[in-house]
């Protein structure tokens, strides 16, 4: 059960030191570990103050581009400047301190001999002691933990030791902040509110930013962009808008939503489809393609009026969205469709769906 005290209790937006934003960039990056390549010819360059969220399998080298960057990991080729100074390339490896990155692991890697205020002092042993105490303790109050300065991290809930984890990050004011999947460890409810704290966070600091997720919706709610990875090279970069409406390929598109697949032929430029024919613009006459159907948006689904029929063959409620598997004749497998909660629409309801191409995606057959 969640504490509703994680829910509340962050510091005042606009208190978070600002950070002089720097550039980053990776530049034909190679990394193996062992005969294992796991970044290829990696390339990505971040503007001082972007944030960037890196999306993709497990093991596609999200992990360890924060590991490249923040100098744990070792380069076999190519080079990352930073502020255009070489800090990992030919020759040359900057030592981790001296890179002026704060990296935040998914496990939070605090200290648990260490009371929080000393876990959130740690980084500012450049500082005198005042100065020290001052930023360490507006870092705490930032996250609404200032009254617990003298505890220990095993005495904070899973929440709380997230925001001690993200002020012992940000109280150095770094240029450049990593964050290897944040939120992966919070439940549902809370991590909403996390996120979004964490976010203003992040804007408030300025620090160019760079996180790790697999989650999409996560990914499409904080980055400016989204770098889509696969077997350690980008295969897609843009904003989220972007990337969601015009991905690269199936796989891609897979990744961001479920898709109903259809099988079709292309003809006179179009899909034909038993909903309705779609648009097909950049395939060959004859063509094979996959028409992707998104659960929301794509199909219209009415009890009466014009359209293609259908039938409802299960639903689940979620929070007032019906959830609905959707047989059609001429489509093997049910059709997924999500829209607003109606209580006319049950099991074996007869329907009528009108699609709508605008929000339907064509790629070729693999």
């Amino acid at each position: 059960m969640t504490d509703t005290s994680e829910l509340a209790g962050w510091g005042p937006r606009g208190t978070a030191g600002v950070s002089f934003a720097s550039g980053i960039s990776f530049e034909d990056v190679d990394v193996s570990l062992g005969d294992r390549p796991v970044l290829d010819k990696f390339c990505l360059t971040l503007q001082p103050g972007e944030i960037v969220c890196l999306l993709g399998e497990s093991g596609s080298g999200k992990s360890t581009i924060l590991r490249v960057a923040s100098g744990i990991q070792r380069i076999d080729g190519g080079v990352v400047r930073i502020n255009d100074r070489v800090v990992s390339g030919p020759g040359v490896h900057l030592a981790p301190d001296r890179r002026g990155i704060g990296l935040m692991f998914q496990d939070f890697a605090l200290f648990p001999h260490l009371t929080l205020l000393e876990n959130v002092s740690f980084g500012l042993r450049k500082l005198d002691r005042a100065s020290v105490l001052a930023r360490a303790r507006a870092a705490l109050k930032r996250v609404g933990l200032e009254d617990r300065e003298a505890d220990y991290p095993h005495m904070l809930s899973g929440g709380q030791q997230q925001r001690l984890a993200l002020a012992r990050s940000v109280a150095p004011r770094p240029g450049i902040l990593m964050l290897d999947e944040p939120f992966s460890s919070l439940d549902a409810r809370l991590r909403e509110t996390v996120r979004s704290e964490t976010f203003a966070v992040l804007r408030e600091t300025n620090a160019t930013t760079i996180i790790v997720t697999h989650d999409p919706e996560e990914a499409m709610l904080l980055g400016d962009r989204i770098a889509l990875l696969r077997a350690g090279r980008i295969v897609q970069i843009d904003t989220a808008t972007a990337i969601y409406n015009r991905p690269i390929d199936l796989n891609a598109a897979r990744f961001f939503s479920p898709l109903s697949e259809i099988a079709a032929t292309v003809r006179s430029g179009r899909a034909d489809t038993p909903l309705g024919a779609v648009a097909a613009p950049g395939h060959a006459e004859g063509a094979r393609v996959v028409v992707a159907i998104r659960p929301v948006g794509a199909v219209e689904m009415r009890t009466s009026g014009a359209g293609v029929p259908g039938r409802i063959l299960a639903k689940r409620d979620a929070i007032g969205i019906d959830l609905c598997e959707v047989l059609v004749e001429g489509i093997d497998h049910p059709l997924g469709i999500r829209q607003r909660s109606d209580r006319a629409l049950v099991p074996g309801c007869d329907v009528f769906l009108t699609l709508n191409p605008e929000h339907v995606l064509v790629f070729a057959k693999d």
